[in-house]
């Protein structure tokens, strides 16, 4: 681990050699990131901040609700939302044309109670017996995988049944929710579902099914510390984030023409 640090690190230190990138004055961005990025984040940051010495405020939350924020006006240098959410905001001219970069991509997973019988998951007919069988499962309502299953649902044709034993979460997450016992299954990012100690992965959703989600991330078009914004994106856009990146259960995101 303390290798995989180093190379990391090193790997940053480099972008600001020369032939790389330029120091700038020190300043303070503010970020506003959906929680599907918070563990690479709160990873990447302290090393963005080391070898830049500029400073960074994280504010996380769900993709939809942190738009909302946006919308009402909220003042922040960058933004990291689903890609739908970032083109939409670049149509609106509140985020900086020509500053998109793709952060990386996660795909949506089934979240268990530490230590509970792992269910089947591997099909897309198993997961349907697995669902009809489980008493109640979480989903966070204002998050990326809340549309994505309610589609699963109906393709599998048990959206009526799923109907009475979802619960559609307005605070905190869907593998909180199963590690407490208030629900049997989670549906979230895997990357959500990693980090919460009292559950477990029981794996991702089945091919056929799984849905990616990409996190693009853009600069305000207001931003007051412009630069410092755009290095933040370099910094994550790197090839030395890449480990981090996959070492937190997403994966580097894909060119913008190989999605």
């Amino acid at each position: 681990m303390r290798s995989l640090k180093a190379a990391v690190t090193l790997g940053f230190a480099l972008l600001l050699t020369p032939g790389y990138g330029t120091r700038v004055q020190a300043a303070g961005i503010t970020v506003l990131a959906s929680n599907g990025v918070k563990t690479v984040l709160e990873e990447l940051v302290p090393q963005f901040e080391r070898a830049t010495g500029h400073t960074v405020v994280l504010r996380f939350g769900t993709a939809a609700g942190l738009k909302a924020q946006i919308d009402k006006g909220d003042a922040f240098d960058v933004a990291i939302l689903t890609a739908a959410l970032i083109d939409d905001l670049i149509g609106q001219g509140t985020l900086a044309v020509g500053t998109r970069a793709d952060i990386a991509r996660s795909g949506a997973g089934i979240a268990i109670r530490k230590g509970a019988a792992r269910p089947d998951v591997a099909t897309a007919d198993a997961l349907r017996h697995t669902l009809l069988a489980a008493k109640s499962v979480a989903i966070v309502g204002q998050g990326a995988t809340a549309g994505i299953m309610k589609s699963i649902f109906d393709r599998l044709g048990i959206a009526g049944q799923m109907a009475e034993k979802t619960r559609l979460l307005s605070g905190g997450s869907a593998a909180e929710a199963v590690a407490s016992g208030d629900a049997e299954l989670g549906f979230t990012q895997i990357s959500e579902i990693l980090p919460v100690a009292g559950a477990e992965l029981a794996g991702p959703l089945p091919p056929g099914l799984q849905v990616y989600t990409i996190f693009p991330a853009a600069v305000s078009a207001g931003a007051r510390q412009a630069a410092a914004a755009r290095s933040f994106i370099t910094f994550l856009t790197a090839p030395a984030a890449v480990p981090v990146i996959k070492a937190k259960g997403l994966e580097p995101a894909p060119a913008r023409g190989g999605r």
